[in-house]
């Protein structure tokens, strides 16, 4: 028989734990919002370095800039033009001075004007940003895709499979994109005649080799990711709960595996893309096509200083922003990092 001692401390524990759930339930959201300010912090000093940086290491590139004011190296500029165009842009003053300028319009969201083309380097950057990232995204994306159907093989394949997908991964992520760029040209426009060796196709021909010389050594990486998560996956207690209740490899590895193999290549998507616009600017150059990354080579050859720098802050903010959204999407599909 039950006695009133004996049940009390069970009515007095019980509602206990219901206030201590609520204040844990209110007290969610200011973790998050701490972490969302950190990161925004975060996002500012890696701007501002960045831009500090650039800006500093192109007074150290060889050249004057006033060369490019006036037309460009070899230009029959006398000194009194040069002196003129250096009082117009500010670039007789001192270092530091120059450095104030230079933060206090970035701040204000003024990029300058391009000293080659005369024109303010945000309109060039609008004209030429859309390319590069359809450039980048179709990357991205076939490489996910060859990425995962390279780690689902190699995974389920045995040991041959395995050893095979892993010099594939190897040898595809050290490719040069240089050297991928001009195999493709070569095999596929010159001697097949198959696809178009430069940008100017109509349709989406012209698209394709540079899409896959970015594709492949990113997917390389990505795969080498994904199979090793994959495979540590396929002998986790999950997987083996899976094959108890009579599923089939496959349903393990499409339904179970994958999604944690998934998980790292996820984080990395903000590194991806980075590294996707930095090889825009061979890709870009190979193939003849417009884009940011052709045109940070173009100024960086003539020292359109302003150009260069708005390139570069550019690309900071997009792989700091990508970079933002790819932790959000990784805590969306891990559970674990949502409880943390």
């Amino acid at each position: 028989m039950t006695t009133p001692t004996e049940t009390r401390p069970a009515v007095q524990t019980a509602p206990a734990a219901i206030p201590s759930e609520t204040s844990a339930r209110r007290r969610g959201p200011a973790p998050f919002a701490r972490l969302a300010v950190h990161r925004i912090l975060g996002a500012a000093v890696v701007l501002w370095a960045v831009a500090t940086l650039a800006f500093f290491a192109l007074r150290l590139v060889p050249g004057d800039p006033v060369d490019a004011l006036l037309g460009g190296p070899g230009n029959n500029a006398t000194e009194a033009m040069r002196q003129q165009a250096r009082e117009t842009n500010g670039l007789d003053r001192p270092l530091l001075v120059q450095y104030a300028a230079y933060l206090g319009r970035l701040v204000t969201g003024d990029l300058g004007q391009s000293y080659q083309l005369r024109e303010p380097v945000a309109k060039i950057l609008g004209e030429q940003l859309g390319s590069t990232l359809l450039l980048a995204v179709l990357a991205l994306a076939i490489a996910w895709v060859l990425a995962l159907v390279l780690a689902l093989w190699s995974a389920r394949g045995g040991r041959v499979a395995t050893t095979v997908g892993n010099l594939l991964e190897v040898v595809s992520a050290a490719v040069p994109h240089f050297w991928l760029g001009s195999l493709l040209i070569l095999v596929f426009s010159v001697q097949l005649q198959w696809l178009p060796a430069t940008s100017g196709a109509p349709g989406a021909q012209g698209l394709i080799l540079p899409v896959v010389t970015l594709a492949i050594p990113l997917a390389g990486f990505l795969g080498q990711v994904m199979r090793e998560s994959m495979l540590t996956a396929m002998e986790s207690p999950f997987a083996l709960s899976a094959r108890a209740r009579g599923e089939s490899e496959t349903q393990v590895s499409l339904r179970h595996a994958l999604r944690h193999a998934a998980l790292p290549a996820i984080g990395l998507s903000g590194w991806a893309i980075g590294s996707l616009i930095s090889g825009a600017v061979v890709v870009e150059t190979v193939f003849a096509r417009p884009g940011i990354g052709r045109t940070l080579l173009q100024s960086v050859l003539v020292r359109d200083v302003p150009l260069v720098l708005g390139v570069v802050v550019l690309v900071a903010a997009i792989y700091v922003v990508v970079t933002l959204l790819g932790d959000l999407a990784d805590r969306l599909a891990d559970p674990r990092l949502r409880a943390a």
